[in-house]
């Protein structure tokens, strides 16, 4: 598996230890797209640049957040493909990766961060790359629930090339700008069509 980090630049500096975390537990490739520097992204651009990342394949999973996690969650699901979770506890991170399968989890940076923020970072973390399995008596019906709301997901939603012609241009180039990510979906992606538009754009 193949899994994303990219935080809104507000919480830039917490980018890296979420990093450290994950490769101190697996061995999946982790690629941390920041953001870096000078980058200034909101929450709803970084939330369009994970709609890319999904949609193109480029990545299984990403781990995301801004100050609070809230504005992130709402924002990443309104991208096409994209199932994310807020994700504040232990409890919260098991149930999504065992029994909601989705593919975008939004952290707390900022708000009740605190004192030890990075201890529950790691925890939550943890919980969800988890090998535990769920109870058996209640997986069936509840995987049978979480398909279904996959499909009307992909019923409600235009794709993601629909979606990228109806924004605003400013809004698009300055997405592009974040040249990593973008290169890096150029370079990995398994979605052809996608990776056409962002080159001729």
């Amino acid at each position: 598996m193949k899994i994303g980090i990219i935080l809104a630049s507000s919480q830039r500096d917490k980018a890296k230890i979420v990093e450290n975390i994950l490769k101190d537990m697996i061995d999946d490739e982790i690629i941390n797209f920041g953001c870096f520097d000078d980058e200034e992204l909101s929450y709803v651009e970084v939330s369009i640049l994970i709609g890319l990342l999904i949609n193109s394949g480029s990545v299984d999973f990403v781990i995301t957040g801004c100050s609070s996690g809230q504005g992130m969650m709402l924002a990443c699901n309104t991208m096409p493909n994209v199932s994310c979770r807020y994700i504040s506890d232990v409890s919260d991170a098991y149930l999504f990766r065992h029994i909601n399968d989705g593919n975008v989890v939004s952290l707390s940076f900022g708000f009740h961060y605190g004192w030890c923020g990075d201890m529950n970072v790691r925890y939550i973390l943890e919980a969800l790359f988890s090998d535990v399995n769920y109870p058996i008596e209640d997986l069936s019906r509840k995987q049978h629930d979480t398909t279904l709301l996959k499909h009307i997901n992909t019923l409600s939603k235009v794709d993601m090339i629909t979606l990228l012609k109806s924004l605003d241009n400013q809004l698009i180039q300055k997405i592009l700008s974040k040249n990593d990510a973008i290169e890096y979906i150029i370079n990995h992606s398994t979605n052809i069509e996608l990776v056409e538009y962002l080159k001729i754009y």
